[in-house]
């Protein structure tokens, strides 16, 4: 027996509208119905999997975070500066290369849930937008479909 798959992520939201509001605004996500919990959620799609927010007065944990691909990395991180989403300073205020060429880029929702935004390809990215990226070092795969489809190749 073993899991197959992710269906969602869920995280907390002090204020559920606010919270939705930003995901949508952020990253296109659509609301789509949610059960009737006996405390108020909020459910969004993202491609086939959904973000689950429930209310909570609770502190975000600080390094805790999901990845998000995205189709526009540089639309999202201009998006994140008009928001103000992105950390000032410290590890998470910057842009990474992984070491098989992916980017990564890190913001908080209103809640302060780490969201990371990836790509699959560092090297297309306009660094007039995005400015200096870092690059970490290691052997580590980001996309698994990638590296199987290299292996399958």
């Amino acid at each position: 027996m073993s899991a197959t798959g992710f269906t969602h992520i869920s995280v907390h939201a002090r204020d559920l509208e606010e919270s939705a509001r930003f995901y949508k605004e952020m990253f296109g996500m659509e609301e789509v119905s949610a059960p009737d919990f006996p405390f108020p959620v909020r459910w969004l799609r993202v491609g086939n999997l959904q973000l689950h927010l429930f209310q909570s007065d609770a502190p975000a944990p600080r390094a805790h975070h999901f990845g998000l691909d995205v189709d526009d990395f540089e639309a999202v991180y201009r998006k994140a500066e008009e928001l103000g989403a992105r950390d000032e300073d410290g590890y998470y205020a910057n842009v990474y290369e992984l070491p098989d060429g992916a980017a990564q880029l890190y913001v908080r929702d209103p809640a302060g849930n780490m969201v990371e935004i990836n790509c699959p390809d560092a090297g297309t990215l306009d660094r007039s937008v995005v400015g200096e990226i870092h690059e970490i070092g290691g052997d580590a795969t980001l996309y698994m479909n990638a590296e199987k489809e290299v292996r399958d190749g």
